[in-house]
């Protein structure tokens, strides 16, 4: 079991699988910075977040629920939860592309099950992605290799906690040229061994030392 002060976010196992060191520098280092893509995501899960509790027959509909697991160390919220009349328990989440070729948005799903089910004391089997590109859902079975993905990974997260390390960059157009971090993670001056929060100190003592430079011309 984890302490609460231990817990990592849900959002950071998909971060994780899609890139370890997307993962680092947003959950470890605190680094963000938005791009047209994440907008439209943003936009997207306030979509999915607007209302309250909603009923249809046979359903009650959750939005934003928080959900944490001790067990594994993890918290986060549920875009949406589904809680049908024969018991079924059914977790959404709105994603603004498409279906991956990883499994990084199935893992973030999953987690969230996992979370669910030791909240609630439930089991749930499945759950659905909702691309907004196609703007229809995708069926996510919760089997023993998903389940197992989300331990492993949830466990090499918490050991880049522990050892507060950013991975070192390498560069993949088909992953870097579309992350919001690109220029923060990989600037043609920054050292790719270092993180981006060293990478930050080194550039405010550049400023300093020019604003020194100055002061003393003044003088």
């Amino acid at each position: 079991m984890y302490a609460e002060s231990d817990f990592i976010a849900v959002s950071a196992l998909q971060h994780w699988l899609f890139c370890r060191r997307q993962c680092a520098l947003i959950h470890l280092e605190q680094v963000w910075a938005e791009n047209r893509f994440t907008a439209e995501g943003r936009v997207l899960h306030e979509r999915a977040h607007e209302g309250k509790v909603e009923s249809r027959p046979g359903v009650r509909i959750t939005r934003t629920l928080p959900v944490s697991s001790a067990r594994l160390g993890l918290s986060g919220q549920c875009d949406i939860v589904e809680f049908h009349r024969d018991g079924t328990i059914t977790p959404v989440e709105y994603k603004r592309g498409k279906p991956k070729s990883h499994r990084a948005d199935e893992v973030q799903l999953c987690a969230q099950a996992i979370c669910l089910e030791e909240m609630l004391s439930v089991s749930i089997d499945r759950g659905y992605l909702f691309y907004g590109q196609r703007k229809r859902r995708t069926k996510v079975v919760f089997d023993a290799t998903l389940r197992n993905l989300v331990e492993s990974l949830t466990l090499e997260i918490h050991e880049l906690f522990q050892k507060n390390r950013t991975p070192a960059a390498a560069y993949e157009s088909h992953k870097c040229d579309a992350c919001s971090l690109i220029h923060l993670c990989q600037p043609r001056s920054f050292d790719r061994k270092r993180g981006a929060a060293a990478w930050f100190a080194a550039e405010l003592g550049k400023i300093k030392e020019t604003q020194r430079s100055l002061t003393d011309q003044m003088q």
